[in-house]
């Protein structure tokens, strides 16, 4: 068993040293990326499932600017350092980070790919942007894995929206 790094929210850079010695060790890394804002059933369901992809779970969060771009006023609910701290309370997670704020063109995501190198990107059903994601991995190296069907009935949107 894989024991999480003492702070899981250091910056990413700083992972990738381990990430490689865990690769060149035949470990299995998986990269899932999101808002995780309101954790529900469906996020640990997809979360549990990426961890079941690989042996070694990253997690990227989306920034604050950027959530608020992405799904308007109001949003995110809780804090990107609140979003952090909720996911490395989930022991299955091995490392957890902070998405750059610019995070919203391919290149970006080539970049980050690039720089950590994982095996899998691992997706829900619904994930947008499938095809430039599984070119990116495939560039890389790795692949890009639906781990879990999307559940129209669970969003952390509509649960804020029930809360209001």
């Amino acid at each position: 068993m894989i024991t999480t790094l003492q702070n899981p929210c250091l910056d990413i850079s700083r992972v990738k040293s381990k990430i490689s010695n865990l690769k060149t060790r035949g470990f299995k890394i998986v990269l899932v990326t999101g808002v995780f804002d309101v954790l529900h059933a469906e996020h640990y369901l997809f979360l549990q499932a990426a961890k079941s992809a690989g042996d070694y779970l990253l997690v990227g969060v989306e920034a604050d600017r950027r959530v608020r771009a992405m799904k308007g006023k109001g949003r995110p609910g809780y804090p990107q350092n609140t979003r952090l701290e909720n996911l490395t309370k989930l022991t299955y997670i091995d490392h957890v980070f902070l998405l750059p704020e610019k995070f919203d063109k391919t290149t970006h995501h080539d970049r980050l790919i690039g720089l950590l190198k994982p095996d899998i990107l691992a997706i829900s059903s619904h994930t947008s942007h499938q095809i430039e994601k599984q070119t990116i991995m495939s560039k890389h190296g790795g692949k890009l894995v639906v781990v879990h069907p999307h559940n129209p009935n669970i969003s952390s949107t509509q649960l804020i929206q029930r809360q209001k």
